[in-house]
C-alpha cells in the first residue's frame, strides 16, 4: 500500500524512552505509517546514514518496530549497501524513515550511491518519506546544521523534493531560532519551515497540509523575509496527535 500522492513527514521527533528497552516509537512514527494508508502489517525501512549506520541503533529501532507490530528493515550504506537493488527495496516499503545525525555527510553518501535520484522516484511512487532532524532537512532545499562543527551553519544542497528550507529542534537549542532568522534575512535561506521538538510537518506533493505534534504545547513556524529585510516568523496551527 502506498499513499495516494507523494507524501513527506518532516519532523523533530518520533521516539520516546520506554519503561523497558532502549527505544519506542512515539506519535510521529505512527503517523508516518497512517499517512501511508496501509491496511496490513506496516513495512518500514530505516536509514541511519547520517550517523554512519550504527548497528546498535538498528537493533533498538528493530525492537521498537517489533513492539509496534511493524516489519522493519535497514538500508545500511557502510561499508557497502546491504541490498543489491536499493530502489526496489525502498519501493517495497510503506514508509522510509531517516534518522538524525550529519545531514551534510548523509547527502554526500547518498549522492555517491545515486540515492538522490532514487528517492525522487520512490517519493513519486507514493512511499511515505519521513525522518527526524537530518532525516527531515534532507528532503528540503536546505536548512541549518551542526554538521560542520558546533557553530550552526547553512546547508543548501538538500534533495529539494520540497521547495523550502527547514529548521529543526527550533525550541530545544538556543542558537537554532536566531540562526534561522539571520540566514533568512540575509537571503542564504528562503522560506523556512521550522519544527519544535516533537513536531512534524505533513506535505502532500509540495504543499504543506498540516503540522502535528506528539508533545503538548509544541508548534511549527514558517519564517520568511519581510519587506523591511527582517525575518518574519508565523506560527502554524498544530494538531495534537492521539496519545
Amino acid at each position: 500500500m502506498t499513499a495516494d500522492q507523494p507524501t513527506i513527514l518532516a519532523t523533530s521527533g518520533g521516539y520516546v524512552r520506554p519503561e523497558r528497552g532502549d527505544l519506542a516509537f512515539a506519535g510521529l512514527v505512527q503517523h508516518a505509517v497512517e499517512l501511508s494508508g496501509t491496511t496490513s502489517r506496516p513495512r518500514i525501512c530505516q536509514l541511519g546514514t547520517a550517523m554512519g549506520d550504527p548497528r546498535t541503533f538498528n537493533a533498538a529501532f528493530s525492537e521498537a518496530g517489533a513492539a509496534a507490530g511493524y516489519d522493519v528493515t535497514h538500508l545500511n550504506l557502510f561499508p557497502m549497501p546491504t541490498v543489491e537493488d536499493m530502489e526496489a527495496h525502498l519501493l517495497a516499503q510503506d514508509v522510509v524513515w531517516v534518522n538524525g545525525g550529519s545531514v551534510a555527510n548523509l547527502l554526500a553518501v547518498w549522492r555517491v550511491h545515486g540515492l538522490d535520484e532514487v528517492f525522487r522516484r520512490v517519493w513519486e511512487a507514493g512511499v511515505v518519506l519521513a525522518g527526524v532532524s537530518a532525516g527531515s532537512i534532507c528532503w528540503f532545499r536546505g536548512g541549518t546544521t551542526d554538521s560542520f562543527g558546533p557553530e550552526l551553519r547553512a546547508v543548501t544542497d538538500g534533495l529539494g523534493l520540497l521547495p523550502y528550507d527547514n529548521g529543526v529542534h527550533y525550541d530545544n537549542e538556543a542558537r537554532r531560532r536566531p540562526t534561522v532568522h539571520r540566514l533568512v534575512a540575509d537571503g542564504t535561506l528562503g522560506e523556512t519551515h521550522c519544527t519544535d521538538d516533537g513536531v512534524g510537518l505533513v506535505y502532500r506533493g509540495t504543499q504543506l497540509v498540516e503540522a502535528v505534534t506528539e508533545v503538548d504545547g509544541k508548534a511549527a513556524y514558517i519564517v520568511t523575509k519581510g519587506e523591511d529585510g527582517r525575518a518574519v516568523e508565523t506560527p502554524v496551527e498544530t494538531r495534537r496527535l492521539p496519545r
